[in-house]
């Protein structure tokens, strides 16, 4: 599918620059979720179907980063499945991560171990032979700085450790190879466009067996639906096993909104976004850069967006934009306007 075709799945009322906050859900997984609603509040529908949208969009986020779908957990919330890595480490372990990352990936490693934080750009530089792990995301929320990926993971590789990538801000329009890296997470909300409520992990899998299935439950059995009732415990052999009970909403529109950035493609929407996120910056007198998110501080730039219908953000005292699939050129210019 072109990509000026697919944009007819959306129709935001005004320039929407704030996908970095949460994504716009294309009309499939919009039309999904209604329809699902419909059969809540109606009591015409079982739960059984809503439940399996989850292997749907396990199975697209699986071919979205290359990976085995066997080797990806789902959730609710990127800090759940942060939390049970942690749990892999020893604790006082040294972990290595980008200064000002986001909480909820520094969050529940700092508390049981030793982290140590760097500026992005000399990361690979802060791994040394005692470090454990190295924790970073691959796009940063607040500035939108694009990691190098492979220096940073050779390193780590160099030095015997290991790296959880948090790709929230990057899954959906920058290509994103879940073996690049030893861990691998995103919450589906951004990017990926889908309801809050979804989160992937991608475990490499001779790591399987070293991960704690803390949140461990019926869903995460071999055979869920058999699994409702009694001892022992029957995991799967999968990643399913880290799995949490599926928000069966959330996953309905998660399914089709990725199924929707496959049928576009992620390199044409990287092309894209990356198109859109420079012009800003070119009218904003800024150099060409590499990330969808342009951070800059513009005084009063949030107000002066509003007043002109915008939506954008503040994050650490700057102005955020972020541009995705469902922008054109007529919102870049609409938001250089405002802010002239």
């Amino acid at each position: 599918m072109e990509l000026h075709e697919a944009q007819a799945f959306w129709s935001p009322a005004a320039p929407y620059l704030n996908t970095a906050s949460f994504g716009l859900p294309p009309r499939p997984a919009w039309d999904e979720l209604q329809a699902a609603l419909a059969d809540w509040f109606h009591g015409q529908a079982s739960w059984e179907p809503w439940n399996e949208r989850t292997e749907r969009a396990r199975a697209a986020f699986a071919r979205l980063v290359d990976v085995d779908p066997e080797h990806v957990a789902t959730a609710s919330t990127v800090s759940q499945l942060v939390s049970l890595v942690a749990a892999t480490i020893p604790a006082g372990a040294r972990v290595v991560a980008p200064e000002r990352d986001f909480a909820s990936l520094l969050f529940p490693l700092a508390l049981r171990n030793d982290v140590t934080t760097a500026p992005l750009v000399a990361l690979a530089d802060a791994i040394d032979e005692a470090t454990y792990l190295v924790a970073l995301s691959a796009v940063q929320s607040s500035s939108g700085e694009v990691a190098d990926l492979d220096s940073i993971a050779s390193a780590a590789r160099a030095h015997g450790a290991l790296v959880l990538l948090d790709a929230t801000h990057a899954c959906g329009w920058l290509p994103v190879r879940g073996d690049q890296v030893d861990f691998l997470v995103c919450a589906g909300y951004k990017w990926l466009m889908a309801p809050r409520g979804t989160a992937y992990l991608v475990v490499r899998p001779d790591l399987l067996d070293t991960v704690p299935p803390l949140a461990a439950n019926w869903w995460s059995a071999e055979d869920p639906y058999g699994s409702y009732y009694g001892l022992p415990p029957r995991l799967a052999a999968s990643a399913r096993r880290l799995d949490i009970s599926p928000a069966w909403f959330s996953w309905v529109g998660a399914a089709p909104a990725l199924e929707v950035i496959e049928q576009i493609g992620v390199e044409a929407i990287h092309e894209h976004d990356l198109a859109l996120a420079n012009r800003f910056r070119a009218g904003l007198g800024l150099p060409p850069g590499d990330s969808a998110i342009v951070s800059l501080e513009v005084p009063g730039a949030e107000e002066r967006l509003e007043r002109a219908g915008i939506r954008a953000a503040v994050r650490a005292g700057s102005l955020r934009a972020s541009f995705h699939v469902y922008n054109t050129e007529a919102d870049v210019d609409a938001a250089l306007a405002a802010l002239a």
